[in-house]
């Protein structure tokens, strides 16, 4: 399965906007993701915030044990990506 069927991702992300709180969204994803993909996405947004503050993939991984591939990755995603990192990341310093 290495591409993700329109209409299931669609029903996805519409799920996602009918969440209205911090604690329906707690619920659902605890309901819909293992403890280690909670982490593992977790660990994504916070490597974004440490690359927005400047801080270097080498300091970030120190105190994160995020390997530097998955800095990369987010690295890339935040800075040539389709924006999904920029706009949460805008969000959430207001």
């Amino acid at each position: 399965m290495d591409k993700i069927d329109a209409k299931v991702a669609d029903q996805f992300y519409s799920a996602i906007l009918s969440l209205k709180t911090k604690e329906e969204c707690m619920a659902f994803f605890d309901d819909i993701c293992t403890i280690k993909e909670l982490q593992d996405l977790s660990q994504r947004l916070q490597v974004a915030l440490m690359l927005d503050k400047g801080m270097n993939y080498q300091e970030i991984s120190r105190q994160t044990s995020v390997s530097s591939a998955t800095i990369s990755r987010v690295n890339r995603c935040l800075n040539y990506g389709d924006g999904g990192y920029r706009t949460v990341l805008d969000r959430m310093d207001k």
